[in-house]
């Protein structure tokens, strides 16, 4: 039984940073100005706190980066179309780039944090080679789709969170011209086909 309270407190301690470090990479110019230092004040915990917890910034990004994507991945892996397994792969993989793009629109400052943190290629992050597959394998049962493993890399690079900060950031393109454009774009990669799965997200 004593046990018990520490793991609550560095649950509820883990939680609250988590909360802080969300609050603050939505509120910031520039990912980069986000420190631990402010993560653990904002969270009323001290550094040594989220090291424990983290490892280090880049550990606490990525615990981020994946309690916000759960959403998307668990209505992937589960839910109903379009983003859902039982839907068509000529449906299914628009649907899928939209929601990358619109989670990457949401989370702006936090996803190009990510791909900023420096420690390994962004191509080689657990969450990257998991959509990277699941497009290849979407994209090989479309017939007339050419070389799927590099078209899925192409389709994922239109949505990496630095293009997406300079389009919507500095070129204030509108969301949804954004979405458009990428819609578009992977028609095109999808062949004449395609054209049935434009914006097949919401």
């Amino acid at each position: 039984m004593p046990e018990r309270k520490p793991r609550k407190d560095a649950a509820r301690n883990r939680a609250a940073a988590l909360a802080a470090a969300d609050t603050l990479f939505t509120r910031c110019e520039r990912p980069e100005e986000v420190t631990m230092a402010d993560i653990a004040a904002a969270a009323g915990v001290g550094k040594g706190t989220l090291f424990r917890a983290f490892g280090d910034r880049t550990g606490l990004i990525r615990a981020l980066y994946g309690a916000r994507l759960q959403p998307i991945e668990d209505a992937v892996e589960e839910g109903p179309p379009p983003l859902g397994p039982a839907s068509p792969p000529l449906q299914r993989v628009p649907a899928l780039l939209d929601a990358v793009l619109c989670f990457k629109l949401d989370n702006r400052h936090l996803a190009l944090a990510l791909e900023e943190t420096g420690t390994d290629s962004p191509y080689r992050t657990e969450h990257y080679e998991r959509w990277h597959a699941l497009l290849r394998d979407l994209l090989e049962r479309i017939p007339g789709v050419a070389d799927s493993d590099f078209a899925a890399h192409a389709l994922l690079a239109a949505t990496r969170a630095d293009l997406v900060a300079h389009l919507a950031g500095e070129k204030r393109m509108p969301r949804e011209e954004l979405r458009d454009r990428l819609a578009k774009f992977t028609a095109g990669v999808l062949g004449a086909s395609g054209e049935a799965g434009l914006r097949a997200g919401p």
